[in-house]
């Protein structure tokens, strides 16, 4: 038989990652009994004892993941550790050490490595983690920077995407579409800068949503809060790619539909009058812009007077059965199927 000499070749776009993530390791099945959990979740599980060990890491690359025309290497450093305790979080569980593998350009002095392990340091002080370990390497593409994050939790406390049950509660902590807007206004000042360099951008009025894209804070409180009033959460997710793909990971995973009101979704006042003024929905800024690192998880009904009327948390829906799918409900009380519209990295400019 002849080989094909045109085999397919199939576009990493057209998987996106998490098609790719799954097509990849579609083969690959934990063979050791301390695996409790692999592929498919925020962070991967071990057991060892009557304790379990979550690990979770990430890649950040410049011109991909990050732009250093207007990304202080500070608060560089800052974020990559956050977005990954933000998965550890997302299990519920407590973060505890990580390790930081870097792959530099000979275009970065010295200086301005220890800048970024600044920020690096501060996100260890402030979460309470320890730096373990980690790697360096040149690169002939810029900055590449990979965080593995490590943490803790009893067998009990750890919380799946996919253990979400119908009539459960949809509930995310803060705010939403803060760290879309702040790249928006970010990109545009970048814009301005080029046509006329002696022009300073004045961020002041945009201090809260740039401060959400350039320094996100992992919601570690919320496990914390959630143990204070005796809530257990029956699934949970962070929210890295924007509300609507969050909800619709936790849809599939879970084998359950949801039904988001729009009118519940949390927004900060400033926002609301930057999506005005960039000509934006803001809904839409919530459900696609991603980034801001908030827990979405779900809760008994019966434990909703627990969590009612406290100010880190906002109850935004609520999960149905599997065959009624997954929508958003409007203002006016329109019912529009949710579509995952978040940012997907293996896309072509």
């Amino acid at each position: 038989m002849l080989e094909d000499k045109n085999p397919k070749r199939t576009p990493l776009e057209e998987l996106g990652e998490f098609g790719l993530i799954e097509h990849l390791t579609k083969n690959f099945t934990p063979t050791h009994p301390t695996t409790i959990k692999g592929i498919n979740d925020d962070a991967a599980v071990m057991e060892f004892g009557d304790r379990q060990t979550v690990i979770s890491t990430d890649l950040l690359v410049e011109g991909v993941h990050f732009d250093l025309s207007y990304a202080p290497l500070k608060h560089l450093g800052y974020k990559a550790v956050a977005v990954n305790l933000s998965d550890i979080c997302a299990m519920n569980a407590t973060p505890t050490q990580i390790t930081v593998s870097i792959a530099v350009s000979n275009r970065f002095p010295v200086e301005a490595l220890e800048e970024l392990y600044d920020g690096i340091a501060l996100a260890c002080k402030r979460y309470k983690v320890d730096l373990v370990g980690g790697d360096t390497t040149s690169s002939t593409k810029g900055l590449l920077i990979s965080v593995t994050a490590i943490g803790v939790a009893p067998k009990e406390d750890i919380t799946y995407r996919n253990t979400a049950k119908p009539n459960d509660l949809l509930v995310v902590s803060g705010d939403l579409g803060g760290a879309y807007l702040g790249l928006q206004v970010l990109e545009r000042e970048k814009e301005v800068f080029k046509v006329n360099p002696n022009n300073q951008p004045d961020l002041a009025p945009y201090a809260y949503i740039v401060e959400r894209q350039l320094k996100p804070e992992p919601r570690a409180d919320i496990p914390e809060i959630l143990k204070d009033l005796q809530v257990r959460p029956t699934s949970m997710i962070d929210i890295s790619d924007g509300l609507s793909s969050e909800i619709l990971h936790l849809c599939k995973q879970s084998g359950v539909g949801c039904n988001l009101y729009e009118d519940k979704i949390p927004l900060d006042p400033q926002v609301i009058s930057t999506s005005e003024e960039f000509e934006l929905n803001s809904t839409m800024v919530a459900l696609s812009g991603g980034e801001d690192y908030e827990l979405l998880f779900t809760i008994a009904q019966e434990d909703y007077p627990k969590i009612k009327g406290n100010p880190h948390l906002s109850v935004i829906g609520h999960m149905t059965e599997k065959h009624e799918g997954a929508h958003l409900i409007t203002r006016i009380g329109t019912k529009i199927p949710l579509e995952a519209r978040g940012w997907n990295a293996l896309k072509k400019d």
